[in-house]
């Protein structure tokens, strides 16, 4: 993780709230610690750069590509992509991965918030020598960006580990019956994404599955600063 591990670890020690839950608790308690989590989150994210690789096929028709990016979120939050290469069919680019990537450009500031969605506490269990607790979120409406399904919670933190379910309503006329698995990993005390799963039927061309993975995240303007001056010998 390097320069971002370290300047992600100083942000939770300084103003991260990290907090034991109880399975006892209700879901308002659980809820409010969440958000109070994403909140740190949010702000920890702003200015990361990472690497994504967009694997997507279409399997009745036996095409399959994938797109190399440099996924950037600016200091405001603004999210950019800069293409490194693609190989594979062009239909897979053009009408998988490009739609994908426009439907997270108009989901993007659809929160998991108590104004967007209803939580109950379904329980808890181990993985990995952690307590995971999981909440299902029901929409309070049906818009785009929203979904019906579960909120896994690391307990230790309060944040996200997976979110899991299936969009109400479609971003797009081409795109129907969305579903998703997305999966964070706790980094220093911060929740970063690692893995995301989807499927959906496309108008036309069938069933689609995307598959994405995140790593080498770093802060750019971190390493400039770092770097040495150039010598005047």
């Amino acid at each position: 993780m390097g320069n971002f591990g370290v300047l992600v670890g100083a942000f939770v020690l300084a103003g991260g709230s990290v907090c034991a839950i109880g399975a006892e608790e209700s879901s308002d308690g659980l809820v409010d610690k969440y958000l109070e989590a994403t909140r740190t989150q949010k702000e920890a994210m702003r200015g990361v750069q990472m690497e994504v690789s967009l694997d997507a096929r279409l399997p009745s028709l036996e095409k399959r590509g994938r797109l190399r990016a440099l996924r950037s979120i600016s200091k405001l939050g603004m999210i950019t992509y800069k293409a490194l290469g693609f190989s594979g069919d062009n239909v897979i680019k053009n009408q998988v991965i490009a739609r994908y990537l426009d439907g997270e450009s108009q989901t993007r500031d659809i929160g998991i918030t108590r104004a967007n969605y209803k939580f109950k506490y379904k329980g808890q269990f181990d993985r990995d020598g952690r307590t995971i607790l999981v909440l299902q979120v029901t929409p309070r409406r049906k818009v785009v960006g929203l979904f019906h399904g579960e909120l896994w919670l690391d307990a230790q933190t309060s944040m996200p580990v997976r979110e899991a379910g299936r969009f109400v309503k479609s971003p797009s006329m081409f795109l129907k019956k969305i579903e998703f698995v997305r999966d964070y990993e706790i980094q220093n005390g911060i929740s970063i994404p690692i893995h995301v799963e989807s499927k959906a039927d496309v108008r036309v061309l069938g069933r689609a599955e995307l598959s994405i993975d995140y790593t080498n995240f770093s802060r750019p303007e971190i390493a400039a600063e770092a770097a040495p001056e150039p010598s005047n010998h």
